[in-house]
C-alpha cells in the first residue's frame, strides 16, 4: 500500500485538525494537573461524547457497529493531531473501543451490538478486560475461573487480576473456563459482564508510581445470563484472539510520540546551547524517529488488512513488542535528557513528573498485552515458521494438568 497521504487523506486530516482546534481545548487538562480516578473517568466520558457527536468515534470500526466505517490511515491521521492536546483519555474507554467492540460485533448478536455499540462509543459504557490471573498472565489459556450453566444463568467463581479501571468501569469482557475435560484452549467461553453484579469484589492494587490503575478482581457464585454469552460455547479462545489483536493494533499512542521528544531536547540547556546540539543526542532521536515512522506505517498496513476482512494473526505482535521497546527507551532518553533532576524535581516541574511516569509505565507496557518473549515465541512460529517450542499440555485434557 501508498503510506503518502492521498488527497482525500489530506482532506480528512485538514479537517480532523480544525474540528480539534475548535472542540479539544475546552476539554484539555492543565499541563502537571491531578485527578482523582471519578473525575477523569467523568471527563473522559465527556470527550468522548464529544468526538462521537463529531463523527470521529470508532473510525475504523463498521457502521454496522455505529463506527465510521474508515480507514487504518485515518484512525492514525486522528491520533496524531489529538495527540497534540492534553486530554482525557484512558483504558476504561480504549477498552471499549479497542477490544470490546472488536469481539462484540464480529462474534456477538444484533441485540448484544444494538445494547453495547452505542453506548460505548458516546462514552456512556465504560469497561475493563478480565484476563489474566495469578496463575494465567502470557499462558492465557491457562486459567481457572470457572462458570457453570445454572438454566439461564452460569455461575462464575475464581479471581482475575491487573484489571486496568475495573473500579471505575461499567461492563468487563470476561472469559472463564467451562469444560474442564478438554484441552485447555477448548474449554472457554466468554461473557460481558455487568460489573455491579452482586457477587464481584474489586480489589485496587497500589502500584509503584502511586496510582491504583489495576485490580483484582473476585467472582464469588456471580450469576451471569447466558444472553451475555459472546459466541458459542467453547469458542472463548477465537474471541480473546480478536481481543488481543484489536489491543495490539492500537499500541503506539505515546503522548504526542519523537516530535515533542525533539521540542524537550531542543528546550532543555546544556553547556553553552541545548540537548539538541548533542550529536549522539540527535542520532537517538533520529533513530527513535524513523523507528516510529515505522511502526505507524506498518501498523496502518494491519488496520488496512482488518479493514478488508483479513485476520493479521500474529503480525499484530509486531505492532505490540516494537512499540513497548520504543516507548521504554524514549521515556528513558527524556529522563537523561533531564539529567539529575530528573530523580528530583523542583516543586513544580510537571513536565518532569510526567516524564518519571511514563518511563515507570514503559516497564509495564512491556509484559501487559502480551510479554515480550512470548511475543517473539509467537513471531517466530507463526511469522516466521520457525519450529515451535516442545508443549507437554498439548491434547491433554485441562483437569489433568499439574
Amino acid at each position: 500500500m501508498d503510506f503518502n497521504e492521498s488527497p482525500e487523506e489530506a482532506a480528512f486530516r485538514t479537517a480532523a485538525k480544525a474540528w480539534l482546534a475548535a472542540n479539544a481545548p475546552q476539554h484539555e487538562l492543565p499541563e502537571g494537573v491531578m485527578l482523582d480516578d471519578t473525575e477523569e473517568v467523568m471527563l473522559g466520558r465527556a470527550w468522548q461524547r464529544a468526538v462521537y457527536d463529531g463523527g470521529y468515534a470508532g473510525i475504523t470500526l463498521p457502521t454496522a457497529l455505529g463506527g465510521r466505517g474508515g480507514t487504518g490511515i485515518e484512525a492514525l491521521i486522528f491520533a496524531e493531531e489529538e495527540a497534540r492536546y492534553n486530554l482525557p483519555k484512558g483504558p476504561y474507554i480504549g477498552i471499549g473501543l479497542g477490544m470490546a467492540l472488536p469481539v462484540i460485533g464480529k462474534h456477538g448478536t444484533p441485540e448484544q451490538i444494538a445494547a453495547y455499540a452505542d453506548r460505548t462509543l458516546k462514552g456512556e459504557l465504560t469497561w475493563c478486560q478480565l484476563f489474566s490471573e495469578p496463575s494465567a498472565g502470557s499462558d492465557l489459556a491457562n486459567l481457572r475461573t470457572k462458570a457453570v450453566r445454572a438454566g439461564d444463568d452460569w455461575i462464575v467463581n475464581g479471581q482475575k487480576v491487573w484489571s486496568s479501571w475495573a473500579h471505575r468501569s461499567d461492563m468487563g469482557i470476561l472469559v472463564v473456563r467451562t469444560d474442564p475435560s478438554v484441552p485447555k484452549h477448548k474449554g472457554l467461553t466468554f461473557f460481558v459482564v455487568d460489573m455491579t453484579s452482586p457477587g464481584i469484589d474489586i480489589r485496587p492494587i497500589r502500584q509503584i508510581s502511586g496510582a491504583s490503575d489495576f485490580n483484582e478482581t473476585f467472582f464469588s457464585d456471580v450469576r451471569i445470563p447466558d444472553a451475555n454469552r459472546i459466541g458459542a460455547v467453547g469458542e472463548g479462545w477465537a474471541c480473546c484472539m480478536t481481543v488481543l489483536m484489536g489491543e495490539r493494533l492500537n499500541q503506539g499512542g505515546e503522548r504526542g510520540g519523537i516530535e515533542n521528544l525533539i521540542a524537550y531536547a531542543e528546550a532543555t540547556p546544556r553547556g553553552a546551547g541545548t540537548a539538541l546540539d548533542s550529536g549522539s543526542v540527535r542520532m537517538a532521536l533520529a533513530q527513535a524517529l524513523a523507528e516510529e515512522q515505522a511502526g505507524k506505517s506498518f501498523q496502518a498496513r494491519l488496520r488496512t488488512m482488518v479493514s478488508r476482512g483479513e485476520n493479521p494473526g500474529a503480525l499484530a505482535a509486531m505492532v505490540k513488542l516494537a512499540f513497548a521497546r520504543r516507548y521504554q527507551q524514549t521515556s528513558g532518553l527524556a529522563l537523561e535528557l533531564r539529567g539529575m533532576d530528573a530523580l528530583a524535581p523542583p516543586a513544580g516541574d510537571a513536565r518532569t513528573r510526567e516524564i518519571q511516569h511514563d518511563y515507570i509505565w514503559s516497564t509495564v507496557i512491556r509484559i501487559a498485552g502480551g510479554a515480550d518473549e512470548v511475543l517473539k515465541n509467537q513471531i517466530a512460529e507463526r511469522v516466521l515458521g520457525m519450529p515451535g517450542e516442545v508443549r507437554m499440555d498439548k491434547n491433554v485434557p485441562f483437569e489433568q494438568l499439574k
